[in-house]
């Protein structure tokens, strides 16, 4: 099936299909075609360019010789299907065919759909009574210290079932979907015991089989300790790595694995024991790192290849000299920073010393309830003292790359997945961010196929 996208007022995002990540200068950039056509068959781009309008279209003609296009195959096909009429006279570098969708984008943005490489959307109930508790003043360390937190979450999971949970987090799975996110990383980490673990990475498991966003899955067992080891972290640590690491190996259920090395969680040493452990099943590290103090978990994480270090709402000029020339991306969370009041991350001194950077929701029930990355963009921006080109890159081609996927999502580029936004006709990028309430998504596109009317 072949769709075709046309009156595209820009293309955004566009890059080579050797580009993993960008980092330092190459985030100012978004590369942009105006007046463009985007080809998409059985759900990968395969074409786009300039759309070029035949001087013979007002004459009823479908000859447009002479119109000036390279190579350009035959224009949009006469017979067959209908074309509609706005499309005829528009010269495309590809044979429609007689059974080609169109789509029209009306003079809108067409941009890569945002990639999500850091949620936890995966949780039971809410916890809305904590949200009291910080207007009161209670920190996140201090309501975790009184047993709220994460063990609330881990109390409301283990009293769920398997399809109520599922049904749960599919109700915020459509919800970044419609909002435009086209790829999403999930933790678990709200089960804290091997069987409730196991009950959130299956559930994780049938949002993959299920839903037409990409998704990747990420065993956080340590998350926190779960409250039958309490005072026992180091016996609730072996629990991670003899038993909830085999269990999720055998039935492959996890793509990474997760350790929340930070103040009043786990140690370095902790983390080290698990990437260690999980290294035996060939699974990919990630960190959460740095949100409450200076942890040394950057550098754990660089230590084990991690594919990315998660927070960093706390870091020194000593993480960005451990980030160079690493593998592993710095991913901030501005979600974070902007409910729990904390500082945000160093995006720009990351980016000025040649560091790539991305940025992610944290959709979580308890410091981060909102997985719109449109806001997440809009953050950097506004907060983070990002352009608008930087925050894209952050939200789109360095997210995929977080999350293992910018060889398939995250760009405009040849060969990749269809995951797009069809946005209103915009004065410019930076209007994205700069009205980040205002409603300008008119279609989101997954896979090649519309999920939004």
């Amino acid at each position: 099936m072949k769709t075709i996208i046309y009156n595209i007022g820009t293309l955004a995002g566009i890059l080579p299909s050797d580009v993993r990540r960008l980092e330092g200068e190459q985030m100012n950039h978004v590369e942009c075609m105006e007046n463009a056509y985007l080809v998409i068959e059985d759900g990968i781009i395969t074409e786009y360019g300039p759309a070029v309008i035949s001087p013979l279209a007002s004459l009823g003609r479908n000859d447009s010789a002479g119109v000036g296009i390279k190579n350009r195959a035959t224009p949009l096909a006469a017979g067959g299907r209908s074309i509609p009429k706005e499309a005829k006279g528009v010269v495309f570098n590809t044979d429609a065919g007689t059974d080609a969708e169109f789509i029209d984008a009306q003079g809108g943005f067409v941009m890569p759909a945002f990639c999500d490489s850091h949620t936890h959307i995966v949780y039971a109930g809410c916890r809305d009574g904590e949200f009291r508790d910080k207007i009161a003043g209670l920190s996140y360390e201090e309501i975790a210290a009184r047993g709220g937190g994460i063990l609330n979450s881990a109390d409301l999971l283990h009293a769920t079932s398997e399809d109520e949970l599922y049904e749960q987090s599919m109700v915020r799975v459509r919800e970044i979907m419609a909002m435009g996110t086209g790829a999403v990383e999930i933790k678990s980490g709200y089960g804290l015991t091997v069987e409730d673990e196991l009950k959130m990475l299956r559930v994780i498991r049938r949002i993959k089989e299920t839903a037409p966003i990409t998704v990747k899955a990420n065993f956080l067992g340590a998350h926190a300790v779960g409250r039958a080891y309490k005072g026992r972290q180091s016996e609730y640590v072996d629990l991670v790595c003899n038993e909830m690491l085999p269990r999720v190996a055998e039935e492959g259920l996890a793509d990474f694995v997760d350790v929340f090395c930070d103040a009043g969680f786990f140690t370095v040493e902790d983390t080290e024991k698990i990437l260690s452990k999980a290294a035996e099943y060939g699974i990919t590290p990630k960190i959460h790192a740095n949100e409450l103090e200076v942890s040394g978990g950057v550098q754990v994480g660089v230590k084990y290849n991690a594919l990315s270090v998660d927070h960093l709402e706390m870091t020194t000029d000593a993480e960005i000299e451990a980030l160079r020339g690493s593998v592993t991306m710095p991913t901030m969370l501005p979600g974070c920073s902007f409910f729990l009041g904390i500082p945000f991350g160093r995006a720009k001194d990351y980016i000025e010393a040649g560091l790539p950077v991305a940025l992610a929701s944290d959709y979580n029930p308890g410091s981060s309830p909102s997985g719109n990355m449109r806001f997440v963009m809009a953050l950097g921006c506004i907060r983070m003292r990002l352009t608008p080109e930087q925050s894209f890159n952050a939200c789109t081609i360095n997210t995929a790359y977080a999350m293992g996927v910018s060889d398939q999502l995250g760009s405009i580029t040849v060969g990749k997945k269809a995951n797009l936004i069809i946005t209103k006709p915009l004065p410019s990028l930076a209007f994205i961010p700069y009205s980040h309430q205002t409603p300008i998504i008119e279609k989101v596109i997954l896979n090649g196929i519309a999920v939004t009317k």
